[in-house]
């Protein structure tokens, strides 16, 4: 088996012991990404869909670092810190992916690294 360890600037920069995706032949693992805003590493002011954009963004960037991108994604896991805002992330996805879609969960959690009130992770099928 042989690891790939994908990395790019226009993402924000893994902030602990990970790498922002590794792809192990054509399946690419992205890590979770935060609302954080890549070139300043802080996180985004305003409501929660300005926070949704940007971890849709992020994940975008990492995935176009492996030569794919979100339509690649077999699997979606949205962590929040409130379910009561998961008709936005709906709305924003929308933005994101068209059909098929990939298989998604969405979880509950207490809290979320710097206080962020969404996180996401993802794996890609990519085709070649």
């Amino acid at each position: 088996m042989t690891k790939e360890i994908i990395s790019t600037d226009k993402a924000p920069q893994a902030i602990g012991t990970y790498s922002q995706a590794v792809k192990v032949g054509t399946t690419v693992y992205l890590s979770g990404q935060i609302p954080l805003i890549p070139e300043t590493m802080e996180m985004v002011e305003g409501d929660i869909k300005l926070q949704i954009h940007r971890v849709f963004q992020n994940l975008l960037a990492v995935a176009n670092a492996t030569g794919g991108d979100l339509s690649d994604v077999v699997k979606l896991n949205i962590f929040l810190t409130d379910l009561s805002n998961f008709p936005h992330v709906n709305e924003v996805m929308a933005e994101y992916f068209q059909q098929p879609y990939p298989a998604r969960a969405a979880i509950g959690v207490a809290a979320l690294p710097k206080d962020a009130g969404v996180e996401m992770d993802a794996v890609m099928e990519l085709s070649s």
